[in-house]
């Protein structure tokens, strides 16, 4: 479990996150939810120690995540940012091997190997491998970066806005691989998203983010309605049923 308490953080005298208490659970797919500059992506990445903690504590699997140490959390921890700069003559597959890193140290092993083979099916990456990253499209390029999240093979994964650039047919399969991830591997996902119904469609749980607060969280069924859904986006939203799935429908 991700739990974190009392977690305010501030860029310059600009509150962005405000006294945020959260529990984030194990083995399922959480989803940030709320409208632009509600603190989603700051609270992922202090979750992800990209960001340090001005006040506040976040502790991971009872762990306070100030005392592990980075080696010791990259083993723990995959994350995809929303904004990823690396240099742009770089092949597909050799940045699907830096997720191997944290296990390997520079020496990698034939499972080092086959984890990159894997991650390359698993997001119809082969056919690319070789080609550069500024060679290939926007969506492409996010695949690449959710499929080295994948090989690191950490019980964590945080993902910041990963559907962007992925046309419907990628962003359908990364959402399945997801669900997969958290059902067969027993995987925890937290993943920043804008789509209210790819979110429902795989999440279990939920934490709506306003103005820097938490303004609900817990399981889907309970925690999101359309009263909290309308509440949060300050905008009409209404949930429907469609073959045993619900939709948020808002236009």
């Amino acid at each position: 479990m991700i739990a974190v308490s009392g977690l305010t953080h501030k860029i310059g005298k600009t509150t962005i996150l405000d006294d945020i208490s959260v529990e984030i659970p194990k083995g399922k797919i959480t989803a940030l939810i709320g409208p632009n500059g509600a603190g989603k992506s700051s609270l992922l990445n202090l979750i992800a120690r990209q960001v340090d903690t001005q006040k506040g504590r976040i502790e991971l699997d009872g762990s306070n995540l100030e005392q592990i140490s980075r080696s010791d959390l990259a083993l723990k921890l995959a994350v995809v940012a929303q904004h990823v700069g690396v240099a742009s003559r770089l092949r597909v597959q050799d940045l699907i091997s830096f997720g191997r890193w944290p296990q390997h140290q520079g020496r990698p092993s034939e499972a080092d190997r086959k984890a990159i083979e894997v991650s390359l099916g698993k997001f119809d990456l082969g056919d690319i491998r070789t080609r550069f990253l500024d060679e290939i499209s926007g969506g492409q390029r996010q695949r690449a970066f959710v499929a080295m999240a994948y090989a690191q093979d950490t019980d964590w994964l945080l993902l910041d806005e990963p559907l962007n650039n992925l046309d419907i047919r990628y962003a359908k399969a990364l959402m399945k691989h997801l669900r997969n991830m958290a059902d067969q591997d027993g995987k925890s996902v937290v993943i920043v998203i804008h789509d209210l119904n790819y979110a429902l469609s795989v999440a279990d749980c939920f934490v709506g983010l306003k103005d820097g607060q938490v303004h609900f969280s817990g399981e889907a069924g309970e925690a999101v309605t359309a009263k909290t859904l309308s509440n949060l986006f300050d905008t009409e939203v209404q949930l429907e049923v469609f073959k045993e799935q619900t939709f948020a429908v808002h236009h």
